[in-house]
C-alpha cells in the first residue's frame, strides 16, 4: 500500500466561506469570529473563475489579493481551489464545443455547474491556462496551506456524450485493443451484427431501442469517464507542482460514480477529502422509519470507503445546516447535538481534518436552501454554538490525529465489479442488498472492518493485514486476483465469498467454466443450478446448527467437491436439503462459501462463527444504537462512542478510561445523551 503523502499533525478545523457573496465590511468580522469558534482553515474559490477571468485571456486578481491579505493579517489559512467546475458565461459563448451533452447530444447550457466534458480540447488549454495563472500569482502566498483541483468530479453527472467525448472514447478503445478484431472479440459484437468495421463506427452511448445495449461496450465506457476524470485532475495537479511552495498540498473532493479514486490519490494528490452529508438519509425520497434501516449511521460506510482511498483524509464539507437546493433535496436541520455526532462520526472512521460546509447560508441562488453554520440574519445560533464546542473538543483529539483505524475484517471490493453492478441488474440486486447487510451486521454487533480494493498494484501483504476477508460477489475475476488470493489464503487467512462468484471475466462476458470459475479450486464447490427467490414461495432460508437463517434474494445450489464439509443446507424451495453455506481448507487456510446474498442474521452468524464478532466486548458493552470505533497510535487506543439514537443510551465501560473532551476517568456504566459522543483513551 503506497504511503500517503501528506498528513495533518494535529485535528485541524475549517469551513468553507466564500467571500465573492458577502460584501466586504464583513470579511473581517467572518474571520474573527472563525477563529473565535476555533476555525483555522478555510477553502475558497472553487467556483470563482469569472471573478479571476471576467474576460478571455484577462486576468484579475485584485479581489482575492485583497482577501488573502486579510487571513495573513487574521493568521487565517486557506485551501485555494482551481474555478474549473463552473466555466463563465464568455467562456461557454464563444466555444460551446467545452459543453457536455444529453444523451441525445442536446448541449447543457449555461447556468448551473459542471455542464463541460473532459476531453474538449479548448477546454483542457482554457482550464490550463487558469490554473497556471492561479498557481503562478498564489503558489507562495503565505497564507494557503494547500490546492483543491476542480470541485466534486463527476458530481452531478458522471455521463458524457459530447463529440470530444465520442472521439476521444474512440482515441482510449484503440489503445485497450489495438484493432477492431480484438474490440470485437471483447465486445462479443457478432451478437445482434453489432461488428464495427470502422473505428468511426464506434460512439459513446447513444440511444437505443430497449435499452438494449452491449454491456461489455457500457462497461469499457465507465473506464473510459474514469480515465478521462484522472486525466483532466492531473493535468491540474501538474501545473500546481510546477509553481506551489514544496508544503503545500494538493487535494479533490470526492467519492463519485465512475471514478477511481484510488488511482487519482496515487497519481495527483496528497491526501483525499470528503464531503459528508449524513442527513440525506431523512431526505423526502427516503423512508427513515422502515424496518432495519440505519439512516445517518449508514454514512460510516462511505467514510470506511474514503479511508481505503486514504487512511488519513480530511472531510472539505461536513454538513453544518439543512441541506437542499430550491427545487430538490429537501432536507431535515440536524438536531442539537447531531452536527457534533456528524462530525465525530468523520472524525471515529479516519478523518484528521474537518471543514464544515459553509460559513453562512447564501441568501440567493441555487443553493440558497443548503444552510450553513450562520443563517441569513448572520446572529449567533445554536448551530455556532454546537460547532464552537465541537471545535473544543476537536483540539482534545489531538493525541489521536493520526492514528490507525482498527478492523477486525476487510470487505474485499474492485472496480470491474463495482462498475459492473450499474450495468448489470442482476448484479446490482445482489451486490446492494450483501454490501448493506454486512455492513449492518458489522455495525449493530461493533465490529469493525476496512474495505480493501483489488487493484493491478495490490500485494499479498495488503490482504495479510486481515484474519479474514469477505468478497460478497466477485462476479468478475481474472487469474491475477484469483492467484492472489489462493496465496492469501494458502499462506492462514479465511476467504468469505457469496454467490455469483467467477461467471464474468473482466470483459464482462460470461466464462464457459463451471461455476465459480477461477475460485472453483479455492471454494471446492460446484454450482449447477442458480436462481432469484420466487415471490410464489415461502422466504428463503437456511438451517445452521439447527437455526433457521434467512438467505436473501438469489440462491447458489452448492454441490460440495471433494474434502468440502457442509455448514448448512437450505431449507426451501426445490433445493431444499441441498448445500447452502460450505468450508474447504486450503492450504493454511480456508474458504467459505455462502450460496446465497448477505443478510444481517447471516453475516452476523458468519462473524461469529469466525470468531471476530464484537472484538470489544471485553472493554465495552453497548447497546446496538450506538457506533464503537477504535482507532491506535504508538500503542494507544482510543475509543470513539457514537449514539444514533434520538433517547439516551447507556453504555458499560469494563475498565478504566479516560474521557478526552475533559480528561476525566469513567467506568462503569455511562449515559449518553440524545446524538451523545464519547472519546476515550483506554488506560
Amino acid at each position: 500500500m503506497r504511503k500517503q503523502k501528506f498528513q495533518w499533525t494535529h485535528m485541524t478545523g475549517g469551513v468553507c466561506y466564500y467571500p465573492e457573496h458577502w460584501p466586504k465590511t464583513l470579511w473581517a468580522d467572518d474571520l474573527e469570529r472563525m477563529k473565535k469558534a476555533g476555525i483555522s482553515v478555510i477553502r475558497i474559490a472553487e467556483f470563482a473563475w469569472s471573478l479571476i477571468e471576467p474576460q478571455e485571456g484577462l486576468f484579475c486578481f485584485d479581489f482575492f489579493d485583497e482577501f488573502l491579505n486579510l487571513c495573513s493579517e487574521k493568521d487565517m489559512k486557506v485551501i485555494f481551489g482551481t474555478p474549473t467546475a463552473t466555466p463563465p458565461a464568455w467562456l461557454t459563448e464563444t466555444y460551446p464545443e467545452v459543453l457536455n451533452c444529453t444523451l441525445e447530444g442536446v448541449p447543457y447550457r449555461h447556468g448551473s455547474r459542471r455542464h463541460y466534458n473532459y476531453n474538449s480540447a479548448t477546454y483542457q488549454k482554457l482550464c490550463a491556462r487558469i490554473v497556471t495563472e492561479i498557481a503562478r500569482h498564489y503558489g507562495q502566498h503565505p497564507a494557503i496551506v494547500g490546492w483543491q483541483i476542480d470541485n466534486e468530479l463527476n458530481c452531478e453527472t458522471s455521463e458524457f456524450y459530447s463529440e470530444a467525448d465520442h472521439t476521444a472514447f474512440r482515441a482510449f478503445l484503440k489503445q485497450k485493443y489495438g484493432t477492431l478484431d480484438a474490440l470485437n472479440a471483447a465486445w462479443g459484437t457478432v451478437f445482434w451484427s453489432q461488428t464495427y468495421t470502422e473505428w468511426s463506427q464506434i460512439y459513446a452511448p447513444r440511444r437505443v431501442i430497449s435499452n438494449g445495449y452491449n454491456p461489455s461496450m457500457l462497461l469499457d465506457y465507465t473506464r473510459f469517464v474514469s480515465d478521462s476524470a484522472r486525466k483532466f485532475c492531473k493535468m491540474q495537479s501538474d501545473i500546481l507542482r510546477s509553481y506551489i511552495r514544496d508544503d503545500m498540498f494538493i487535494t479533490t473532493n470526492g467519492m463519485f460514480d465512475r471514478l477511481d479514486n484510488h488511482a487519482m490519490a496515487e497519481e495527483s494528490l496528497d491526501v483525499y477529502t470528503y464531503d459528508s452529508y449524513p442527513s440525506f438519509a431523512f431526505g423526502l425520497d427516503k423512508n427513515p422509519k422502515a424496518p432495519g434501516a440505519l439512516n445517518d449511521r449508514d454514512w460510516s460506510r462511505s467514510l470506511i470507503e474514503v479511508r481505503s482511498i486514504c487512511p488519513h483524509f480530511g472531510i472539505m464539507e461536513q454538513q453544518s445546516g439543512a441541506n437542499g437546493w430550491f427545487n430538490r433535496m429537501e432536507g431535515p436541520a440536524p438536531r442539537p447535538g447531531q452536527l457534533t455526532l456528524w462530525a465525530m462520526q468523520s472524525v471515529a472512521q479516519g478523518a484528521d481534518y474537518i471543514s464544515f460546509f459553509r460559513w453562512r447560508t447564501c441568501s440567493f441562488s441555487t443553493e440558497m436552501y443548503w444552510h450553513g453554520i450562520l443563517d441569513y440574519d448572520n446572529r449567533d445560533n445554536r448551530k455556532l454554538a454546537e460547532a464552537t464546542d465541537f471545535f473544543r473538543k476537536l483540539r482534545t483529539l489531538d493525541p489521536v490525529c493520526g492514528a490507525e483505524n482498527a478492523a477486525a475484517f476487510a470487505l474485499v471490493k474492485d472496480y470491474e465489479n463495482s462498475w459492473d453492478t450499474g450495468i448489470d441488474s442482476w448484479h446490482s440486486r445482489i451486490a446492494s442488498v450483501s454490501e448493506y447487510e454486512i455492513f449492518a451486521a458489522a455495525e449493530l454487533n461493533h465490529t469493525p472492518f476496512d474495505m480493501l480494493y483489488l487493484r493491478e498494484n495490490t500485494e499479498l501483504a495488503d490482504l495479510r493485514k486481515y484474519p479474514v476477508l469477505v468478497y460478497p460477489h466477485p462476479v468478475m475475476i481474472d487469474e491475477q486476483r484469483a492467484n492472489l488470493l489462493k496465496e492469501y489464503v494458502a499462506q492462514g487467512g479465511t476467504l468469505v465469498i457469496g454467490c455469483r462468484a467467477g461467471y464474468k471475466d473482466l470483459t464482462g462476458k460470461c466464462v464457459m467454466l463451471p461455476q465459480p470459475g477461477l475460485l472453483q479450486e479455492l471454494t471446492g464447490t460446484d454450482v449447477r443450478d442458480f436462481t432469484f427467490t420466487s415471490p410464489n414461495e415461502e422466504a428463503s432460508y437456511a438451517v445452521w446448527n439447527g437455526e433457521t437463517v434467512e438467505t436473501g434474494v438469489f440462491n447458489d445450489i452448492l454441490t460440495p467437491l471433494e474434502g468440502t464439509r457442509v455448514l448448512a443446507t437450505y431449507g426451501s424451495s426445490y433445493y431444499a436439503g441441498a448445500a447452502a453455506l460450505t468450508e474447504h481448507a486450503y492450504g493454511k487456510g480456508r474458504v467459505l462459501h455462502l450460496g446465497s446474498t448477505f443478510s444481517r442474521a447471516n453475516a452476523k452468524q458468519l462473524l461469529a462463527y469466525l470468531g471476530i464478532l464484537e472484538p470489544f466486548a471485553a472493554q465495552i458493552t453497548a447497546p446496538e444504537g450506538v457506533e464503537i470505533v477504535l482507532r491506535e497510535k504508538d500503542g494507544k487506543q482510543f475509543l470513539f462512542v457514537l449514539n444514533f439514537q434520538p433517547e439516551a443510551q447507556t453504555v458499560t465501560l469494563h475498565q478504566e478510561m479516560t474521557q478526552l473532551y475533559d480528561g476525566t476517568t469513567a467506568a462503569g456504566d455511562v449515559t449518553l445523551p440524545p446524538f451523545g459522543t464519547a472519546v476515550y483513551a483506554l488506560n
